[in-house]
């Protein structure tokens, strides 16, 4: 069973799950990263252009899913460097610190808050984060073409798209398809026609939506929300 809630880091989001059987359980990509614990050890998940299909591991996992852009500040690493992986912790930082680190989760009340205190930690060493990548994250999830929103930041597109890379783990365009595609799935779940769901959410017609979904889902809309449209 998979249970989130907002963490008191500011717009990152602590979650548990523990799968019913081995394999279930698709991620789809959000434009985040997490860093999670599974089995006493901690690993960090870095942002998807694709579907992620678990293995056949099971077990409780908790993680906190840092937002958009963020992550890299504290992990000390640029994102596209973990695009479409996961990875062990001992990968990015020395393996003595993180054996400290995961006594230190493991010790917790639970591995979720251990994770949260964690992030907190590391946020509070890192400084702020960079308030133009929200606003980048803000223009794209209304709907901004990213020529707009670049132009509104005052950045040439080279420059956004140097930017957007460390930050998001891949171009503004991606980015965009990606939120886009969070856009559509949230109307479509709540009962919008599907029809209706990709003019809302900013697709040229319900096709485009179709092969959006399937490309970066692995799967039919219908499918994917178990109903047909």
């Amino acid at each position: 069973m998979y249970v989130e809630r907002a963490s008191r880091l500011p717009g990152a989001v602590v979650w548990t799950n523990t799968p019913s059987r081995p394999g279930v359980g698709r991620v789809l990509p959000d434009g985040c990263m997490d860093l999670l614990w599974h089995d006493g050890r901690l690993m960090v998940a870095g942002p998807d252009t694709r579907a992620y299909l678990p293995g056949g591991v099971t077990g409780p996992w908790a993680g906190i899913r840092f937002y958009p852009g963020t992550a890299p500040a504290l992990l000390g690493v640029p994102a596209h460097e973990l695009r479409d992986r996961r990875v062990e912790l001992t990968d990015l930082w020395p393996a003595s610190q993180v054996r400290l680190l995961a006594d230190r989760v493991n010790a917790a009340p639970d591995p979720a808050s251990g994770l949260e205190e964690l992030a907190l930690r590391q946020a509070a060493g890192a400084g702020p984060p960079d308030p133009l990548l929200r606003q980048v994250v803000t223009a794209l999830e209304a709907g901004r073409p990213v020529a707009a929103t670049a132009d509104e930041l005052g950045l040439g597109a080279r420059q956004l798209h140097r930017r957007s890379l460390s930050a998001f783990g891949y171009g503004p365009k991606t980015l965009a398809r990606i939120l886009r595609l969070r856009r559509a799935l949230a109307l479509a779940r709540a009962g919008v026609p599907f029809a209706q769901t990709a003019a809302w959410a900013g697709y040229a017609d319900q096709a485009h939506l179709a092969r959006e979904v399937r490309e970066l889902s692995g799967l039919p809309l219908g499918e994917l929300l178990g109903r047909s449209g």
